[in-house]
């Protein structure tokens, strides 16, 4: 069957990754991708593997319009069997469009854990309720990366009937420890080889939370624990004006040392002894599960899927309190000092082995699929 995916952009987000690895590891199925926005990260990787991508450059409302009109003549034009959208303003703009080019087998992906007041972006909070009222007519289906997802898009209205829940899968190769990328980035951010290093991958975005790891960097900086703490990700670099300002007033210059986006994402893991997540919202975090397939254990805020990805093989905070994540911090440095940290780094691949593999995600969207056209044809 011929798939047409819809997403806002192919930059370095999560949905971007998971498409990504759809589109490459389903090798039963044709797969065409439309960026509402512009090539990204991953535009020139999915065409290297024989992907059609087309990008429409959304910006001012007059490309909106053309931009439109443009996507309908594309899916009428692909004549795919399915049409999925991903992120919400691809669930709007992509399932409207499809209904005017006649493709009724619609699916929704659905990747955010919560809207919080005062970070998400008003016009997100529209869009949503207007997907929750639509959801009863647009889509065939709603695919959610998480129980949390599921659990707050029911509470929004959602058309709860027509949801499932497919968890995000890893490529289980590529992700594993890489002691040469170890050393090569410990080495080129100056990290001496024995001293403790966390790190947090993610862009710098309010729903991230730097700022609460910032803070809880401070607590422990003037408890004099040692550690070093790499932040990796878009804009997290010397031109991040917002960040530079919160790292000198908290006086941690000499603990934290800001990365930039890196595309070598299980070199960067390797490099680190404790991966932190500090969000105050998440869906399904990949970089928890992606850093814990490479053996490094994560500490996390208890938002979205994060405490269920790390299960036993982790230490679980509550979010937006830097307080608790200074004290798990040091209690899991504590801890990578034991006797016991080889157990505690296989313990942490072994359960994304048991619960997140890529052929367990792919086979659940080819499921999905078949199901939506079999529904269609009666």
């Amino acid at each position: 069957m011929k798939v047409l995916h819809i997403i806002n952009g192919l930059g370095d987000g999560g949905a971007e990754g998971v498409l990504v690895r759809l589109c490459t590891y389903d090798k039963v199925n044709e797969h065409i991708v439309v960026s509402l926005l512009n090539h990204g990260k991953y535009g020139a990787e999915l065409k290297m593997k024989g992907i059609d991508v087309h990008c429409l450059e959304l910006g001012s409302f007059l490309k909106f319009v053309f931009g439109f009109f443009k996507l309908v003549r594309i899916i009428r034009l692909a004549k795919p069997d399915i049409v999925q959208t991903w992120l919400y303003h691809s669930d709007l703009f992509g399932g409207i469009a499809s209904y005017f080019a006649g493709v009724r087998r619609v699916i929704w992906c659905v990747r955010n854990g919560d809207l919080i007041s005062g970070k998400t972006k008003r016009t997100t909070i529209l869009i949503v309720n207007t997907l929750a009222k639509i959801s009863y007519l647009v889509p065939s289906r709603i695919v959610v990366c998480s129980l949390k997802a599921r659990e707050t898009h029911e509470l929004l209205g959602y058309n709860r009937s027509i949801m499932s829940c497919i968890p995000n899968g890893y490529d289980l190769g590529r992700f594993c420890f890489d002691k040469g990328g170890r050393e090569s980035f410990r080495s080129g951010w100056g990290v001496p080889f024995d001293a403790k290093l966390i790190g947090m991958v993610g862009r710098y975005d309010p729903v991230k939370d730097h700022e609460n790891l910032l803070l809880a960097i401070s607590i422990l900086n003037r408890r004099n624990i040692s550690f070093f703490c790499v932040l990796v990700g878009e804009d997290l670099d010397e031109s991040n004006q917002e960040i530079n300002r919160m790292i000198c007033e908290l006086e941690i210059q000499n603990r934290v040392i800001l990365a930039g986006q890196k595309n070598d994402v299980p070199a960067v893991m390797s490099a680190l002894d404790l991966h932190v997540l500090s969000s105050c919202t998440e869906a399904f975090p990949n970089v928890v599960a992606e850093a814990m397939a490479c053996e490094t254990p994560c500490i996390v805020t208890d938002v979205g899927d994060s405490g269920h990805i790390v299960g036993n093989a982790g230490w679980i905070v509550p979010p937006q309190n830097a307080q608790a994540l200074a004290e798990g911090i040091e209690l899991a440095l504590a801890s990578l000092n034991s006797a016991n940290l080889d157990e505690i780094k296989k313990r942490a691949r072994a359960r994304i082995i048991a619960n997140f593999g890529m052929d367990s995600m792919v086979s659940s969207y080819q499921a999905i699929w078949q199901e939506v056209i079999s529904e269609c044809a009666d």
